[in-house]
């Protein structure tokens, strides 16, 4: 038989076990409770995650003339909260005259999307060290001269002639030049002026004069003065060369980092930017009164008038691709500067992945 002091040993590790046993009950249902609550939290993570994604404010700039006549549509859906107008994203919008603006705000990160000068979005890739994609093509040739100088009719004619232009340093200037150099124009002064307005005032008062402006401005010079026509598009002129490229004029561009971060939210607004590109071609007459709305031009029958002649377009994926590289290579071979001193690599392209 077992003594007192032994009965009483047993029953302690008999208690012990027990105690034992419930704690580690207790420990494993913490710990599968603590498992479940990780999970959950997790799934919570990225549900507010891909919430974020969806509910991102892009901040986007572009310069006052096609590219923001692209964008109207869209811009005055946004501000005005119509949903019906079918939209998915939310957006601020930024317009500016001088395309070293918009850059400069790119760089600094103050805009997300930005719709620049072809060239000048190659520029941008070269001193940011890559930090800026390239989404799509958002005109094409956009760019005609124009004069009441009825002698004027090519490239050639302006041997000898002084013309008036915008864009020092980006497309306008770069396309003249090459188109210049190929028609074997060597004694054509060029004057540049800040704003396209500044420029069409000048043919108001002398019809004379000769100028290379963007649409819609040029069309606005050729209202504002009867006298004024189109002499020919640079756009034509750059065509007939015997050139494996064609003419683009303006580019839709985004902060890498801002891709990276929030890839949806740049797919809807590629979406959202061609489905306004649509309807300003197909709706001439409201998207005209928006344009004058904005102050893009100042009255809307004129702002009509031009939308057929602005080339607004979005190419995106290789088609885009194939179209900007050849651009930039021309415009590289001519001078390497144009583009940065250097052809854009590959990740410059954003084709959609």
């Amino acid at each position: 038989m077992r003594t007192k002091r032994e009965q009483l040993f047993t029953k302690l590790i008999r208690k012990c076990g027990a105690f034992l046993l419930i704690m580690a009950m207790v420990l494993s249902m913490a710990a599968c409770g603590s498992e479940k609550s990780g999970t959950t939290e997790a799934a919570q993570g990225t549900a507010t995650t891909e919430k974020r994604a969806d509910d991102v404010t892009i901040r986007i700039g572009s310069l006052k003339g096609p590219t923001s006549m692209g964008l109207v549509n869209l811009r005055k859906a946004v501000e005005s909260g119509d949903a019906d107008a079918g939209y998915k994203g939310k957006y601020t919008f930024t317009m500016e005259t001088q395309a070293d603006v918009i850059a400069a705000s790119i760089v600094s990160g103050d805009l997300d999307i930005a719709l620049v000068p072809a060239n000048l979005a190659a520029v941008l890739y070269k001193k940011t060290e890559g930090k800026v994609k390239v989404l799509s093509i958002n005109t094409m040739g956009v760019l005609e001269c124009v004069t009441g100088d009825a002698n004027i009719k090519s490239v050639k004619d302006l041997a000898g002639k002084t013309v008036y232009s915008t864009g020092q340093g980006t497309t306008p200037e770069y396309a003249l030049r090459f188109l210049l150099e190929q028609y074997d124009v060597k004694d054509c002064t060029i004057e540049f002026k800040s704003e396209a307005t500044e420029i069409a005032s000048l043919l108001k008062e002398d019809a004379t004069k000769i100028a290379v402006l963007p649409q819609p401005f040029a069309t606005v010079a050729q209202v504002q003065n009867e006298a004024v026509k189109r002499a020919f598009t640079l756009y034509d002129a750059w065509s007939e060369l015997n050139v494996d490229s064609q003419l683009v004029t303006g580019l839709t561009i985004v902060r890498s980092e801002f891709l990276e971060q929030h890839p949806a939210a740049v797919k809807t607004f590629m979406q959202d930017a061609a489905k306004s590109v649509e309807a300003a071609k197909n709706d001439t007459e409201k998207t005209a009164e928006l344009i004058a709305e904005y102050g893009i031009i100042e009255k809307a029958p004129i702002a009509k008038k031009a939308l057929p002649e602005c080339n607004l377009v979005s190419t995106s994926g290789e088609e885009m691709k194939k179209t900007v590289s050849g651009y930039l290579k021309t415009l590289f071979d001519q001078d390497p500067k144009s583009v940065g001193g250097a052809l854009p690599a590959e990740d410059f392209y954003y084709l959609g992945e």
